[in-house]
């Protein structure tokens, strides 16, 4: 049926103020994190060992970091810092246990969180999934900028075919559904509701994280590659939580809105050695230990049309995906408390800008109060400096082990300790180490 002439400038207009109004409108934000896994968990780096054709297309489609940092080696403290800019030590999330170690595990009231930025900023704010950054009234994260809740403050439960969400003010059992699945469906549902005005969704999967849990087929698939019980299990979980984000950005796509959304994907930390060792692109440690292999983690951000695939060599760290998030939405912001993360968005957008990437960067943990002479690291451009890990146990001693120093461009796997033959440089750099140390304890413990 023809429009009658009369209604055609009026539906002209209509089309002009609707394309006008999506093209104005500030970028969604999709910020997926995934936990305890490896760079080396890739089809596209492990050779095909596991199935991860969405991440892999994500990748393609996406700014890559070649040399990405979460902000700790376990999972509470990385995520208190990607939230908030700041060191761990800062946000007063420093350890695991939330039961055991509540207020080592809280994210302090007068931290500032993106997810508040955004909201002050006409977002919808929604986080389905892991929270771990304090529980119990005033820490959860209905008061940390997030509008929606439905997920868990720790662990979801026993097992990832049987947990309990928080879903608003009520506590629903998921005994009829595997969790990562879940989580998918909620993440869209999400979008959909709000898919009419700019929304932050941080989409905290808990795979492949303990307990080991997949559907018995398709972990069955990947033992007959000759892989043992363990990987064949996390990869299923992966590969699980693979097809869940195909399926959030095909949901982008259906509702037109995927080139207006800028999607972030990254992990908390590195694989868990108490789940056995698998391929990491060789890298020196785990989970739990600031080497490589513990803090070097996947980070690629998509934003079509507006971002060119391509991969950056410059370090990235957690601390910097606050600054860069608002950066790339346009959306200025006076941090208070300052921040210690620089947005990197120049080095994603090719512009001519400078932007001082290998300012030094520092990690440190222990399980209960802080010991920085365990376990701590810093570096400053090529080189690496690693206060060596002693122990899992809480509280431990002072170390009294030499720090080893490393060169990562000659060295890229920490397997030559050069500390003797630079040794003005391994006491410039502990002295940066035991500089910033003493500032990050101060603000830990300031009065509220």
């Amino acid at each position: 049926m023809r429009a009658h002439s009369s209604t055609l400038p009026l539906l002209v207009l209509l089309l002009f103020f609707s394309t006008t109004q999506a093209a104005d409108r500030p970028p969604n934000v999709i910020l997926i994190l995934a936990d305890d896994m490896a760079v080396g968990d890739f089809a596209s780096v492990n050779g095909g060992q596991s199935e991860t054709p969405s991440l892999d297309r994500l990748a393609r489609q996406s700014v890559w970091f070649d040399q990405a940092y979460s902000a700790s080696c376990v999972c509470a403290p990385a995520r208190a810092a990607m939230l908030t800019g700041r060191y761990p030590h800062r946000t007063g999330v420093v350890t695991l246990n939330v039961v055991t170690y509540p207020k080592l595990t809280r994210l302090r009231s007068d931290e500032t969180t993106i997810a508040e930025v955004l909201q002050k900023n006409g977002y919808a704010t929604g986080l389905i999934g892991k929270w771990h950054c304090g529980h119990g009234q005033g820490y959860t994260p209905l008061a940390h900028g997030f509008d929606e809740f439905e997920g868990f403050c720790g662990t979801p439960g026993p097992s990832y075919f049987k947990y309990h969400l928080q879903v608003g003010s009520e506590d629903v059992q998921g005994d009829d559904r595997y969790l990562t699945n879940d989580l998918t469906q909620r993440a869209i549902a999400f979008v959909r509701r709000h898919k009419d005005k700019p929304f932050f969704l941080h989409l905290a999967h808990y795979a492949p994280h303990r307990p080991l849990n997949a559907p018995a087929d398709v972990v069955a698939k990947y033992e007959k590659k000759g892989l043992t019980q363990s990987t064949a299990t996390i990869y299923a979980m992966i590969e699980i939580m693979d097809r869940g984000i195909g399926e959030l950005m095909d949901e982008l796509d259906r509702l037109e809105i995927a080139d207006n959304t800028i999607v972030l994907f990254g992990s908390d930390n590195g694989p868990d050695p108490l789940t056995g060792p698998r391929p990491n692109e060789q890298l020196r440690g785990m989970k739990y230990e600031v080497h490589e292999g513990g803090i070097r983690v996947p980070l690629m951000v998509r934003w079509p049309k507006r971002l060119q695939p391509m991969r950056v060599s410059n370090m990235v760290h957690f601390v910097d995906l606050f600054p860069t998030i608002l950066d790339l939405a346009e959306i200025e912001y006076d941090p208070v408390p300052s921040l210690d993360g620089q947005s990197v968005a120049t080095l994603m957008t090719g512009s001519s800008e400078a932007v001082d990437s290998n300012s030094p960067r520092f990690w440190q943990w222990n399980r209960g109060k802080p010991n920085y002479t365990h376990n701590a690291a810093m570096r400053d451009g090529d080189w690496k400096l690693v206060r060596p890990f002693v122990t899992r146990s809480v509280n431990p001693v002072d170390s009294k082990l030499p720090p080893l120093l490393f060169n990562l461009v000659d060295d890229p796997h920490e397997q030559n300790n050069v500390a003797d033959q630079h040794i003005d440089r391994t006491k410039k750099m502990q002295n940066a180490l035991r500089q910033w140390s003493n500032s990050v304890e101060a603000d830990r413990v300031r009065s509220q």
